[in-house]
């Protein structure tokens, strides 16, 4: 095999794992987004805390969703809340919140 068809193939195969892993489901993300409402306020977006500005998640893009939660869990995002929140997700369970949270209303 050539090294061009082994470059492709390998790539290919990691785009496809990629996608899979990345793929979330939004029926087990809404089972797990419940700890989310509490301060995002997801039903008619009321927030426990009004005198702290807290952005709504509900319809925000899947991508955010994803890079956000997993800035926290690594600790490039800083707050203290959102960051054992993040921790204590795994890599699916991030993706299964963010399907259901950008499909929400």
């Amino acid at each position: 095999m050539s090294r061009l068809l082994i470059t492709v193939l390998a790539l290919a195969a990691s785009t496809l794992a990629f996608d899979a892993a990345a793929a979330g489901n939004a029926e087990a993300g809404k089972k797990r987004a419940y700890t989310c409402t509490g301060c995002h306020g997801i039903p008619g977006y009321k927030n426990t805390y009004p005198m702290y500005s807290v952005p709504r998640i509900a319809g925000q893009s899947e991508t955010y969703l994803v890079n956000a939660l997993n800035a926290y869990k690594k600790g490039e995002r800083k707050h203290a809340t959102m960051s054992a929140q993040a921790m204590s997700f795994s890599d699916q369970d991030i993706a299964d919140i963010a399907a259901y949270l950008s499909t929400a209303k």
